[in-house]
């Protein structure tokens, strides 16, 4: 073979392999045949600190899932929606993100739920070219996490803010004692608050725990210590209920406020009376309808429903509307979410911004009442 000749078939190789690639990356790095079910990845806490909201979650993406296959699915295929424990662990949870998106194929994730499943997917998904919606991620940080990235839940950015302003200007406190899990989460809604409580109050201790710590007497006794004249306590489930109740054995009186994690029936029963009075700030959702109570109730999933179940099946909903629109390319599937404005769902009423951040957020404020969770306003 002629030098010439080599020279021209490598030209040719060359050629394709550029053409291929192109091909791809038209269509995103998940081409979809046409046939058989439409694949929908799903991350979220299935065991671990934070299961009872995670598979709470669950159950609402079961329920939309089943609502859209009952009425034909989405161009007359089918939605399978592929769950993953992403345990509230950036390790769990990136290798949950790859199997989707490497071995399930799926056209678009939901989840994670923890802010750490969300930034260590999102790499993942950004680089899959592969939608990444969450209904819980709250962390700052989510909003620059690439441009397939989204959430249909606010940023901390806007309920660290209106906790500081609810504990300085409807509660009247001016001095705070911070106890914080060491998470994504915590750390990132905490720095927010100190940020906006500045302006009125001041921090007088705050004390970091890891979030599989099951003993944090010590950090109570140093904030205690402080003499502040309200504690602000940001912290997952099985923490929580333990911080609660060894806040009350160290003779804690002190007024008691939570982030939206503490939107757990599972924390109001566990610490029972010693949660009594603790307060908390949740996103404000719509009443859920009946008629998803009633499938909850089938799944027995009703007892603990909350913020994040009406949100996730609302992702799922939107996700069928707009590839029963634009078919199962990723990016087109991505460049619809970006224009999600005003869509009234179960959950809340959702308008994207250009980071794919919700623009609007409005909060409410719930306590641990006698092992229940009621709302205070």
């Amino acid at each position: 073979m002629s030098k010439t000749v080599k020279i021209v078939i490598w030209l040719v190789v060359i050629v394709i392999v550029i053409a291929i690639g192109a091909s791809l990356s038209k269509k995103g790095s998940n081409p979809d045949t046409g046939t058989g079910p439409i694949k929908i990845g799903f991350i979220g806490p299935l065991t671990g600190d934070t299961a009872g909201i995670g598979e709470n979650v669950r159950a609402a993406v079961e329920v939309a899932r089943d609502e859209i296959n009952a009425a034909g699915g989405v161009n007359k295929r089918q939605v399978e929606v592929i769950f993953e424990d992403g345990q509230c662990d950036p390790k769990a949870a990136a290798n949950a993100g790859n199997k989707l998106v490497s071995v399930d194929k799926v056209v678009a994730i939901i989840g994670g739920l923890c802010s750490s499943e969300t930034l260590a997917v999102a790499p993942i998904a950004e680089q899959a070219k592969v939608p990444l919606i969450s209904d819980a991620s709250t962390n700052p940080k989510i909003t620059d996490a690439g441009d397939y990235i989204f959430r249909f839940v606010p940023s901390d950015l806007f309920q660290g803010k209106f906790d500081a302003e609810y504990i300085m200007n409807t509660m009247k406190k001016s001095k705070v004692g911070i106890l914080y899990c060491l998470s994504d989460w915590c750390t990132g809604i905490k720095d927010v608050f100190k940020q906006n409580f500045a302006s009125s109050g001041t921090v007088v201790d705050e004390e970091g725990y890891q979030q599989d710590a099951r003993d944090l007497r010590s950090q109570i006794t140093k904030i205690k210590a402080a003499k502040p004249d309200v504690i602000y306590f940001l912290g997952y489930s099985e923490a929580s209920i333990v911080g609660l109740k060894q806040l009350q054995e160290l003779g804690v009186k002190t007024p008691i406020f939570g982030g939206d994690a503490w939107d757990d029936v599972k924390i109001a029963e566990g610490a029972g009376k010693a949660a009594n009075g603790a307060m908390f700030s949740v996103t404000a959702s719509s009443k859920y309808p009946q008629s998803f109570i009633d499938a909850m109730t089938v799944k027995k999933a009703d007892k603990e429903l909350n913020n994040y179940s009406g949100r996730g099946y609302d992702i799922l909903k939107v996700l069928a509307d707009i590839i029963g629109r634009v078919g199962v390319d990723s990016t087109k599937i991505k460049d619809e979410l970006y224009k999600v404005k005003d869509y009234q769902g179960i959950g809340d009423t959702y308008t994207l911004d250009a980071k794919g951040d919700l623009a609007t957020a409005n909060y409410s404020v719930k306590k641990f009442q006698d092992s229940k969770i009621v709302l205070v306003q």
